[in-house]
């Protein structure tokens, strides 16, 4: 039963605190391809394949390899060219000298280099060019040829393409290191270094580059007759046959990175979009918490099944958790103002009556009235303050392993070799004083996890509550055992036991069932509930029961206290 009748709690508004909250800090509002993590998504998933791809386009191996069977092949047909000339160009002049015959020499450097899709010249032993496949002699002069493209030829996109591809190519490190091709109006052999090696009588091969191709390549070896160096022959080739195959291994390679870009991109909107669109989502909806007024909701995404519906599930249990304590705050301090209120209500009524009255007895009662009350306020200040930050402790504390069955015996040792909480003076005038009992398992400490402080506030807040209702010369027994992965301390006293319908009842705040001689407001009623707090902050239960016999008469009470076992 209450303390006092129960009064309409004041409107208790909250203090507002002397230092100003930093203002709110805002939000940007992004757009789906301005998100930050969707940038960072796309640059993750493009890295690699740009790398990839820049790598294979730069095909510096490959385009070697065909260059090499290039030279290789040119040099097998010059030699050849050397050996036709030099069996049917050379005549013998004097006595073991010879020379190039000039007319049969470019009628043989024409035919052969016509089907050999090459360009051939050759030099005579004193460095002049005696014959060209480029050049056919006229009645009108020498006549130049120049291959024509064909009708039709490459334009739009293809023409496009293929002058970007040539610009960016000749821009290549082993492009730009060849040394250009230069050709004179009246050719010499010392115009070329190879043929100049190819008079000495060694074959050379040379890379250059070209105004109008990136790769000019030359083959000139040395025509002999008789192992005498008559002249050398020179083949040169525009490679636009090789330039020809790495473009189109190389459009393939892009066109094949394209639609891999493609699919990359989209894949990575996709996988932005169920990652930044929700924590976007979520985002949002705890700002609006923060800031709305009323209780707003976060987005269910917990069938997702992943991390963020994860994370969804844990700010709405923030969000339910956070609701929760406000009430809880809320209903707390409106309990506080109606008990605080009771006592101060009854203190200004005691202090305006002995204002006004003379009698000395009245004073004294009065006073003594003061004197409960202000001692009341006390201990409800006290209790209250206790319970409003033991949430703020335990979630602080560090908790370690606590031996349930060495805190009971410890206990009861103090109580009875003090008297804690014992009618001392009832005892003097002859009555039995309680005694306790404390059955634990031998040889099993009974470990739980917790902060053994406030675990032995509970057990003490429940033994205390024993002794208020112990008859003189009873009993309270400490219990403790295992069961099912728990720990059970059960504290029993003798007393008239707890009313059927107030066995929940006892645990809520400033509710208070005490015995009828007590002194009224020894007892600010927070005991209990305060017990309740700790219990289920450290993962148990606490319950309240009569022990009956078997007739189902009442032997007492019964309080178990449910704590995970270590």
């Amino acid at each position: 039963m209450g303390e006092q009748p129960l009064v309409a709690a004041p409107d208790l508004r909250p203090v507002r605190p002397s230092r100003e909250p930093a203002p709110p800090r805002k939000r940007r509002r992004h757009k789906r391809l301005s998100s930050p993590l969707t940038r960072r998504i796309l640059a993750v998933n493009l890295l690699a394949p740009i790398l990839l791809v820049a790598g294979l386009l730069y095909l510096d191996r490959y385009q070697e390899e065909l260059v090499a069977a290039e030279l290789q092949a040119m040099r097998t047909q010059a030699e050849m060219f050397a050996a036709a000339i030099g069996e049917g160009a050379v005549v013998e002049e004097g006595q073991s000298f010879l020379e190039l015959s000039t007319e049969p020499a470019r009628q043989m450097i024409r035919r052969l280099a016509e089907p050999a899709g090459l360009r051939a010249r050759l030099f005579d032993r004193h460095g002049e060019l005696v014959a060209d496949s480029r050049l056919l002699m006229g009645p009108g002069g020498v006549v130049q040829i120049e291959d024509l493209p064909p009708p039709g030829g490459v334009r739009g996109v293809d023409d496009m393409l293929r002058r970007a591809y040539g610009y960016i190519w000749s821009w290549l490190p082993s492009e730009r290191s060849l040394p250009t091709y230069v050709e004179r109006p009246k050719q010499q052999a010392s115009d070329y270094a190879e043929v100049l090696r190819a008079l000495g009588g060694e074959a050379a091969t040379f890379r250059r580059h070209s105004p109008v191709s990136n790769l000019y390549l030359t083959v000139a070896v040395p025509v002999q007759r008789y192992k005498q160096v008559v002249g050398a022959v020179m083949l040169s080739n525009p490679g636009t046959e090789i330039e020809q195959a790495m473009f189109q291994v190389r459009l393939t390679i892009l066109q094949l990175f394209i639609a891999a870009l493609a699919v990359t991109v989209a894949l990575s909107l996709y996988l932005a979009g169920t990652i930044a669109r929700p924590i976007r989502r979520l985002a949002l909806a705890a700002d609006s918490v923060r800031r709305g007024h009323g209780r707003k909701s976060i987005p269910d995404l917990t069938g997702r099944g992943d991390e963020i519906g994860e994370l969804s599930g844990s700010l709405r249990d923030m969000t339910e958790a956070l609701w929760r304590r406000m009430d809880a705050t809320e209903a707390f301090a409106a309990d506080v103002a109606h008990e605080i209120k009771n006592p101060l209500s009854s203190l200004r009524s005691a202090v305006e009556t002995v204002a006004r009255t003379n009698n000395p007895e009245h004073q004294k009662r009065l006073m003594a009235i003061i004197q409960d009350d202000v001692a009341r306020l006390d201990r409800l200040i006290s209790d209250i303050s206790d319970a409003s930050r033991l949430d703020a402790e335990l979630s602080r504390a560090e908790t370690e392993t606590v031996g349930m069955a060495s805190m009971l015996e410890t206990l009861a040792d103090v109580y009875r070799s003090t008297g804690l909480g014992r009618d001392l003076e009832a005892e003097e005038q002859g009555e039995e004083p309680v005694s306790f009992a404390v059955a634990v398992p031998e040889g099993d400490r009974l470990d739980v996890s917790g902060v053994e402080g406030r675990l032995v506030q509970v057990i003490r807040n429940l033994i205390g509550n024993a002794l208020s209702f112990s008859p003189p010369g009873g009993c309270i027994t400490l219990r403790g055992r295992r069961v099912d992965g728990l720990v059970l301390v059960e504290v029993e006293d003798d007393g008239p036991g707890i009313p059927e319908n107030k066995l929940d009842a006892i645990f809520e705040r400033f509710y208070s069932e005490r015995p009828k001689q007590e002194k009224f407001g020894t007892h600010s009623g927070l005991g209990l509930s305060i017990s309740k707090q700790i219990i289920e902050a450290h993962g148990g239960s606490i319950r309240a029961e009569n022990r009956k016999d078997e007739e189902g008469r009442v032997l007492g009470a019964r309080f178990t206290v449910s704590l995970p076992a270590v």
